[in-house]
């Protein structure tokens, strides 16, 4: 029997309707047991955002670009899809690309305007909260505040009609709102947040239905089940952290994914083949704060778990998903990408997710090398990404096909364009964490961290170059000597020669590689620790089925040969790939055919490139 488009929809929203309305009806409280569960803290905590302060290098450069892009975005453009629907004055011109509002008979034409309205404005809003957090910036708070007021009366039922994506735009409204509320200090924030979900709650997937489940159900295309309410835990349970609510812990709940994703991944079935990549990895951080709000242990074991099978099948770059999906293991499909597409990973979305996850994972376990693996992804993903230009081209994938490039996604205003806004504004909170015993030195970044330590403050000054240089200085400033622990991450790759010094000498301790080292002591201003990393450079393979495509990697650095290459190279030969000079991002392995010059991500522009290449003994 066919379904045409209207008896679809019409089906649809009525369906939606009486589940919203079941849900609606039930007590504020919650679904029976939730609010009696012990809630978790994680034995990490992480500093706020305002405590850590980038200092001058690459990764400070990336954030003051990206919080000046964002906070010169033009307001009235912001706010006009949801203007226009609400039947509002929308003044400004439209942004376009995925993010101007059009009817469903005009999407898909030439512009690709209409894909998914006004997606990204909560992520935006949200970063820019987070930005005005880190800098104290009162531009930054007052156009928060701006876009909160004109975004409350602007939001109405009409918004959702005829969208593809109500889970996922909302989700990142949610986000924006509860941003602002804590982070920008907006008093309207919570208003807002509650009309936003007024607005949407009949026009949400009636559960957290995968993307098969979506296929089942009368749509009107395909594009139609691309929605993720898979994604949606998180940021109702952080709402209802927050103050928002009991409403968004009983929605947290209800949208969690047991039967077909955080059941079998406790259990450690591998179910991510086949699933869309960024957005399974991003529903990982709800299983964790399922975990802290349910105190139900199976959802830090789905997330640990879903981790896992992540990293095996990672790029050496750390970054995952070509053409956006997960493969199944063992059937060589990682390095068959290698030839057959360009979109090898959706590099602020997926960083983004890597981030939160492994942050969250960090602070929960305390196991140092989920920060190897953010750092992985930082040095050889995000940082070496593109800047956003003016029009709202932004980019999308990094590339590691064997003619790999760094190009601009050909539709404005993307996916990518949202999360960039976050990621980069997380930067100083994925460094730094503390527990009852000191400070946990994560990232090795040029920064300054403030530890309120009782009424006493300590700040950790950190100056490197790493990793172009395997050196790290971090100096201790208490307000009076105190005694209390300095923990380093001691990644999982270094070498035996690795060492602290402390003052200029060196401590007799035996380093493990994986874990983080403590240093104990009682400290006084001016105190100095000195990290030397002994950095070898590795080969990996990119998956078991090609193991002769090869990518050196030198400590956490992915290194990419740019220009001409020798058809197969020596193992022994790529594996003494060095530095053209001490500090250098130029790098050089010599061969018999020549010399191959290779470069990490960041130091690459507008040359084609190769990472993995053929290895023969």
């Amino acid at each position: 029997m066919s379904i045409t488009r209207t008896q679809s929809r019409r089906m649809f929203l009525k369906t939606s309707a009486a589940v919203a309305a079941a849900m609606m009806a039930r007590p504020r409280t919650g679904f029976a047991g939730i609010n009696d569960a012990p809630q978790i803290t994680p034995p990490l905590s992480q500093f706020g955002y305002g405590d850590v302060e980038l200092l001058e290098g690459p990764v400070r450069e990336q954030f003051d670009r990206n919080h000046a892009f964002y906070l010169a975005l033009d307001e009235d453009s912001l706010l006009k899809p949801f203007r226009q629907r609400a039947g509002l004055h929308a003044p400004g011109e439209d942004m376009g690309g995925w993010y101007s509002w059009a009817p469903l008979a005009d999407l898909d034409k030439p512009g690709n305007n209409g894909f998914a309205p006004g997606h990204s404005f909560g992520q935006y809003l949200s970063g820019l909260a987070r930005d005005y957090a880190a800098t104290g910036d009162k531009a930054t708070q007052k156009k928060v505040h701006r876009l909160v007021s004109g975004f409350a009366p602007a939001i109405t039922p009409h918004f959702w009609d005829g969208n593809r994506f109500p889970a996922y735009t909302y989700d990142k409204i949610s986000v924006g709102m509860i941003d602002a509320h804590e982070f920008a200090g907006d008093p309207q924030a919570f208003k807002a947040l509650d009309a936003a979900l007024d607005s949407v709650v009949k026009y949400l997937p009636p559960g957290p239905l995968s993307r098969a489940e979506q296929y089942a159900r009368p749509h009107e295309d395909d594009s139609f089940c691309w929605d993720e309410p898979y994604t949606l835990p998180e940021n109702f349970f952080l709402a209802w952290q927050r103050g928002a609510g009991g409403r968004y812990k009983k929605m947290g709940a209800h949208y969690l994914a047991d039967s077909w994703y955080w059941d079998p991944l406790a259990a450690g079935e591998n179910v991510l083949p086949g699933k869309h990549a960024y957005s399974h990895v991003n529903a990982m951080s709800s299983a964790v704060q399922a975990y802290f709000v349910l105190g139900n242990e199976k959802y830090l074991r789905a997330a640990r778990n879903g981790f896992d099978f992540v990293r095996a099948q990672s790029f050496a770059t750390g970054g995952w998903g070509p053409d956006e999906e997960f493969r199944k293991p063992g059937s060589g499909e990682i390095g068959e990408s290698l030839t057959r597409t360009h979109s090898s990973f959706e590099t602020p979305c997926g960083s983004y997710a890597h981030f939160k996850i492994t942050r969250y994972l960090l602070r929960t376990t305390k196991d140092s090398r989920y920060g190897d693996s953010m750092e992985r992804v930082l040095y050889n993903c995000i940082l070496g990404a593109k800047p956003i230009k003016e029009d709202g081209h932004g980019f999308y994938y990094s590339d590691y096909n064997h003619d790999g490039s760094k190009f601009y996604h050909p539709y404005k205003w993307h996916c990518c364009t949202g999360t960039f806004s976050q990621v980069t504004a997380d930067y100083g909170i994925s460094s730094y964490f503390s527990d009852d015993e000191g400070v946990y030195v994560n990232l090795f970044i040029p920064s300054r961290v403030t530890w309120k330590r009782g009424g006493d403050r300590v700040v950790l000054t950190q100056r490197t170059e790493y990793p172009h240089r395997p050196t790290t200085q971090v100096e201790v400033s208490p307000d009076k000597s105190a005694r209390f622990a300095i923990y380093l991450r001691i990644p999982e790759w270094v070498g035996p020669k690795t060492s602290i010094a402390v003052n200029g000498a060196h401590l007799p301790v035996v380093l493990m590689p994986g874990q983080f080292a403590p240093i104990m002591r009682t400290w006084k201003k001016g105190d100095r620790i000195e990290v030397e990393f002994d950095m070898p450079t590795t080969l990996k393979a990119v998956d078991p089925q090609h193991p002769k495509l090869m990518a050196a990697v030198h400590g956490p650095l992915a290194l990419f040969a740019v220009g001409e290459v020798p058809s197969t190279v020596r193992p022994q030969e790529l594996a003494a790939v060095a530095q053209v000079a001490p500090g250098s991002t130029d790098w050089e392995a010599k061969t018999a055919e020549g010399t191959i010059a290779m470069r990490p991500f960041t130091a690459i522009g507008d040359q084609h490139y190769r990472l993995y290449l053929n290895v023969e003994s």
